[in-house]
């Protein structure tokens, strides 16, 4: 490692100025649906990873709510930041986004290792719905970027006992309900920057644990993605995830992802006793090497693809002339699998960020060549020792000595609930105003009615309250939530129809919607919903896609021209009355609406409705780019 002599670390809060969106808006809509258990009939898929995939996919992503409330207007912003310096390396970290490292420069070079977005631009990607591409995003929980990628974090100060200052960054994740710490430090003279994970479960019984690192980089067609493995879990989001050579198949290099046409993922497999790590390395061998204690098994290479709705991907997300693809590091294999932690346990690794520079002629050789040379400039480096050494100091770092910023109150909630333990080294804060009537509860046994809703809660304590005093429709409301969240949809339907027995509003239909199984008794009941909150538009686009899917749309149609003319020009809106001409043979309308632009801002990942539209009014035309978000053609 370099020499240790004049060594100097900071930390510092700081503001990072971006040309960005305003920050993305939580609804009131608590988010119904679950995930699907994972199933793999691909040849290489083992037992073990047969088992994680069946395992731990939540039957809801309660206690949630979307947010999809933002737009592509932006505008001059300052974030607060926290950076960390030293002789070496600076590292940037937003704690108010999920705790992301935002940038990492190598300060000799003024080299960005990572991807630095030159914007700040919500898109459609997330659990919640609200994502933002580039730097380093930490995702705990269930497959997907995490529920707090767009929220912040508790962050706070302290120092190593050798004095070097430390970020640490912690939250409470509702879904699991596991407490994450991470603390981030970059020792004086240190070419790598250390960023040390625990996760705790405090419950009693075994829950499902996901984590993934999810690392951004910048691309271009030299960067090839190194890693000690023969072999990875390859997935195309087409077929079955199967376990393939690497990096050569159908005749192409993969380890080149600004050469391959389709965006794909490439789990690495790396065999037992292979130190971890993965890296990122340009023309001339140089750029971002990630490595970590041996918990965390995991690495990944993902590439949007070199067509035009990868690149459309890209451009939407990043701008113009920003390419970039993802390295990732997680638990388990595959980005499928959940694994089991027992209750009580605390699981910790150390990872490890910097600069690699490595022979080109050997980076850019034979794949044996390339991943053995890597490993070897990686073990000068970071010898393992070091890594190890800086894993078990991390284990002893105590109480923060300064709150730099501020996460949610829940935490403070389910301490004072008793369900968390208070910690001198998180200090959660107390409860805010979301949490102000569940806090009501726990004094007075009763929950405060409210419309809209309180913001859900999960877990057996709140839900057996609710089970012995749930007298009103928005406690019953709240009661077939925590039913719902419980994997009991019967039990949940109870609790809504009995909540509508009490007094009919747009959150109990909204929920016997998800429930029912008819599409058009799901449909009756979202027009009812609209009706009741018709200036909800996160409401009226689940109603019009209820209505459409019913085949009924005639009625959606007249749902969209009685909407107030704002509304009816928000991107989702216009897509449902192009839909809704077509099916109505108005194929006239649809091209006059395609002419004048629909812009869907919450594009989900994976959505083909604007191409579909497209070609099926003009077939005989290609798709403007505009208009393309295939990621397997196109």
């Amino acid at each position: 490692m370099t020499s240790k002599t004049s060594r100097t670390s900071t930390l510092r809060p700081d503001l990072l100025r971006i040309d960005g969106t305003a920050d993305p808006v939580a609804g009131v809509l608590p988010i119904l649906h679950g995930l699907t258990p994972a199933t793999a009939d691909g040849v290489g898929v083992d037992e073990e990873m047969r088992r994680n995939l069946a395992y731990g996919a939540p039957p809801s992503l309660l206690p949630y709510t979307r947010q999809g409330d933002y737009d592509r207007r932006r505008g001059g912003r300052e974030l607060p930041s926290v950076v960390l310096e030293n002789e070496l390396l600076t590292a940037t970290f937003l704690p108010s986004l999920g705790g992301r490292l935002w940038s990492l420069v190598h300060r000799p070079s003024g080299r960005e290792l990572l991807h630095r977005n030159p914007v700040l631009q919500p898109a459609n990607l997330a659990l919640r719905d609200a994502w933002l591409a580039g730097g380093v995003e930490w995702n705990l929980g269930t497959t997907g970027h995490w529920p707090l990628t767009c929220e912040p974090l508790h962050a706070a100060r302290l120092t190593a006992p050798d004095g070097t200052p430390v970020l640490r960054m912690y939250a409470y994740e509702r879904l699991r309900r596991v407490v994450l710490r991470l603390d981030a430090w970059l020792p004086g003279g240190s070419p790598v920057l250390f960023v040390h994970v625990e996760l705790h479960n405090p419950a009693p019984h075994t829950t499902p644990v996901y984590w993934w690192s999810n690392i951004a980089v910048p691309q271009d067609a030299g960067t090839r993605v190194v890693g000690p493995a023969d072999h990875a879990f390859h997935c195309d989001y087409v077929s079955d995830l199967t376990r393939v050579d690497f990096p050569h198949l159908e005749g192409t290099d993969r380890s080149y992802p600004g050469r391959t046409a389709r965006a794909a993922d490439y789990f690495l497999d790396l065999p037992e006793g292979e130190r971890r790590w993965i890296a990122a390395l340009d023309a001339d061998g140089t750029g971002l090497v990630q490595a970590s204690t041996d918990r965390l098994r995991g690495r990944k290479l993902f590439c949007w693809g070199t067509s035009t709705g990868g690149w459309q991907w890209q451009e939407w997300l990043s701008g113009p002339d920003a390419a970039y693809l993802e390295i990732q590091a997680g638990l388990a294999r595959t980005q499928l699998e959940h694994l089991p932690m027992p209750g009580g346990a605390t699981w910790s690794w150390t990872e490890a960020y910097g600069r690699l520079d490595v022979d080109p002629a050997a980076v850019h050789g034979s794949w044996a060549t390339a991943r053995d040379t890597t490993g070897a400039a990686l073990a000068r480096l970071l010898p393992p020792a070091e890594l190890a050494a800086a894993h078990r100091l991390a284990a002893g770092f105590g109480a923060p000595v300064e709150q730099l910023a501020e996460g949610s109150g829940w935490a403070a909630l389910e301490i004072e609930a008793g369900e968390l333990p208070p910690s001198a080294l998180l200090p959660f804060g107390t409860p805010g105003a979301d949490q102000l009537p569940w806090q009501r509860l726990l004094a007075t046994g009763t929950l405060p009615v409210s419309d809209p809703p309180a913001a859900p809660v999960t877990g057996a304590h709140w839900r057996n309250r609710l089970e012995q005093h749930a007298e009103d429709w928005h406690a019953r409301y709240q009661l077939g939530l925590l039913r719902l969240a419980d994997g009991e949809p019967d039990a949940a339907r109870a609790a809504f129809r009995q909540s509508l027995d009490e007094r009919r509003t747009p959150w109990a239909l909204r929920a016997l919607a998800f429930l029912a199984a008819d599409p058009q008794e799901a449909a009756d009941l979202l027009a009812e919903a609209h009706h009741l909150r018709p200036e909800l538009r996160e409401l009226t686009v689940e109603a019009l896609d209820a209505l459409l899917a019913a085949d009924r749309a005639r009625q959606a149609l007249a749902v969209i021209e009685a909407l107030p003319g704002a509304t009816r020009d928000h991107g989702r809106i216009r897509l449902a009355e192009a839909t809704a001409a077509h099916a109505l043979g108005d194929d006239e309308r649809v091209r006059r609406l395609l002419a004048e632009g629909i812009r869907v801002d919450n594009m989900r990942e994976g959505e083909v409705s604007l191409d579909t539209l497209w070609l099926a009014v003009h077939p005989d035309l290609p798709v403007p780019p505009h208009y393309d978000f295939r990621m397997s053609d196109g």
